[in-house]
């Protein structure tokens, strides 16, 4: 009779890991997911931001990599946000001006978006690569999240322009 509970007891615990764990998956799946739109949101901003900089302030070039930006496929994203970063980090930003003040402040948000994303798709990788996980493929609805590889965004004001 005490085995009967024993192994009642072991099955109920086992079948509560493995909900707990397919749960998690589940979780950092759309963590990931979330964390992506959040980020193609700040890309947007940035290259919106950009754009206006660029019409009221500075040339074609800046213009040009802020519109490839804004309207690029899925697959051209990565190499055309390294573009406008390239850009923005070649045009010398005031501060004190309303439009480089939002293109700056956009490159921070962004800077923070992306390590967010980074390390929710860090960690539901490792959650769907584990054997278990694998075996039972709890994570067999989704795509497997992917990394977003570009540039530091972070643009550096000069010391000698105060911030404002």
């Amino acid at each position: 009779m005490w085995w009967v509970v024993a192994a009642s007891v072991v099955v109920g615990l086992v079948a509560a890991y493995l909900i707990w764990t397919a749960g998690r998956v589940e979780r950092l799946q759309s963590r990931a997911e979330l964390a992506a739109r959040a980020l193609d949101a700040h890309l947007l901003r940035r290259a919106a931001a950009a754009a206006v900089l660029a019409e009221r302030r500075f040339g074609v070039e800046l213009y040009a990599a802020a519109r490839i930006a804004l309207d690029a496929s899925p697959d051209e994203r990565e190499a055309a946000e390294n573009d406008l970063t390239r850009q923005l980090r070649g045009v010398q930003l005031d501060p004190g001006d309303p439009d480089c003040g939002a293109v700056i402040a956009a490159s921070r948000r962004l800077a923070l978006s992306r390590q967010v994303h980074t390390d929710l798709v860090r960690d539901a990788r490792s959650a769907r690569s584990r054997p278990l996980v694998r075996l039972l493929r709890m994570g067999r609805g989704r795509e497997w999240p992917r990394y977003f590889d570009i540039d530091d965004p972070t643009l550096v004001v000069p010391a000698d322009v105060p911030a404002a």
